[in-house]
C-alpha cells in the first residue's frame, strides 16, 4: 500500500479530539450547531463518532468555535486532511467490497498487526487458490458475493508485506488451522508452503496454539479477531472482531486493553515461531523444514 495513514483511524482520532474540545468549552451539540448554522446535530455527532468523512471547512469552523490555539490547530488540520482522504484510497483499494475495505484501511498504516484465527488461514496469508475456496464457502451464506473480486482484493491487501515499512505481523493460529478440512491436497500443500515461506520474512511471525494449550486462566477467544497499532501512539489502537455477517470495530481503551492482555496470554501459550514453522513444514515433507531463526516475539507495549 502506498498510503501511510488510515483515514478510518484518523477519523476516529479527529472525532475524539473534537469531542474533547467541545466538552472543554462546556458546549452541547445543539449549541455548537446553532453557532455554525447547521440544521441538525446529526452532522456533528457523526463527525465526533468518526462515522463520516469530514469536510475540512467544517473542521476549521469547529476549531474557530473551540478557540484552538495555532500549534494545536495545525496538528488537527493534518489529522483532518488524513481523515478526509477518499479519492486516493478508492483508487488504491480498487473494487473491494465493504468488509475487505474495512480490513485494508486498518492494515495500510499499521505498525503492528496481530491476528487470531481458530479454523482458517488469515486472509493476509492465503494463496489465491485457498482464498477462492474460502470465499466460495462463505458465499453460500451471503448473497451477492463476487468470489473473484474478493480473491483479487485479498491480493491487493497482501501488498502491504512488500511496502518499504511493512508492519510487524503476527498470526496466532489454533492448531486446528493445520487440518485441511476437505481442502484439496494440492491447494492445501501450496498453502502450507506459502505459510512457511512467509514465516521466513523478518516482519512476519506465525505461532501455533496447540490443541491442549492452556492460556492464562483458561481464557480462549470466542471469535477470530485482528489487532492494529499505529506509529503515532495518539492514533487509536483498534480491534476488528470477525462475525458471520459483519465485523465489529472496537477502539475504546477498555476494550483494547482486554484484547492486549488476551494476546499476551495467547503468545505465552503458543509454540515458539521456529517450532510452529517446523510443524507446518513437517506437514508438507522433510525437505520443507525451515532453518532455525532468532525468536522475535514480544508482549504488546503497555497501553497508552
Amino acid at each position: 500500500m502506498p498510503l501511510s495513514a488510515s483515514p478510518v483511524v484518523r477519523r476516529a482520532r479527529l472525532g475524539a479530539e473534537l469531542r474533547r474540545l467541545r466538552h472543554r468549552e462546556s458546549l452541547t451539540l445543539e449549541q455548537v450547531c446553532d453557532r455554525l448554522g447547521w440544521a441538525s446535530t446529526s452532522k456533528l455527532s457523526r463527525i465526533e463518532l468518526g462515522q463520516s468523512r469530514p469536510d475540512l471547512a467544517d473542521v476549521l469552523d469547529l476549531l474557530d468555535v473551540y478557540q484552538v490555539p495555532p500549534g494545536q490547530r495545525d496538528g488537527l488540520i493534518v489529522i483532518a486532511r488524513d481523515a478526509a482522504t477518499g479519492r486516493g484510497w478508492s483508487k488504491a483499494l480498487g473494487e473491494m467490497g465493504e468488509r475487505q475495505r474495512a480490513y485494508a484501511e486498518l492494515e495500510a498504516g499499521a505498525a503492528r498487526i496481530v491476528e487470531y484465527q481458530a479454523a482458517v488461514v488469515p486472509g493476509l496469508l492465503q494463496t489465491p487458490e485457498y482464498a477462492r475456496l474460502r470465499v466460495a464457502a462463505g458465499a453460500l451464506l451471503c448473497d451477492g458475493v463476487d468470489v473473484e473480486a474478493d480473491v483479487r482484493a485479498r491480493a491487493v491487501r497482501q501488498e502491504l508485506f512488500g511496502r518499504p515499512d511493512p508492519p510487524h505481523y503476527t498470526a496466532l493460529l489454533d492448531e486446528r488451522v493445520c487440518d485441511p478440512g476437505g481442502t484439496p491436497a494440492d491447494v492445501w500443500h501450496d498453502q502450507l508452503r506459502h505459510l512457511v515461506a512467509l514465516a521466513e520474512r523478518p516482519q512476519v511471525t506465525v505461532r501455533l496454539l496447540p490443541r491442549d494449550a492452556a492460556p492464562h486462566g483458561g481464557v480462549h477467544p470466542l471469535t477470530a479477531f485482528s489487532y492494529y497499532a499505529y506509529p503515532d501512539p495518539a492514533d487509536p489502537r483498534t480491534v476488528l472482531v470477525e462475525t458471520l455477517t459483519t465485523d465489529l470495530r472496537l477502539a475504546g481503551p477498555a476494550d483494547i486493553d482486554r484484547y492486549e492482555r488476551l494476546i499476551d496470554w495467547l503468545l505465552a501459550a503458543a509454540l515458539p515461531a521456529d517450532a510452529s514453522a517446523e510443524l507446518l513444514a513437517g506437514l508438507i515433507g522433510p525437505a520443507a523444514v525451515p532453518r532455525p531463526r532468532e525468536p522475535r516475539d514480544a508482549p504488546l507495549p503497555a497501553a497508552h
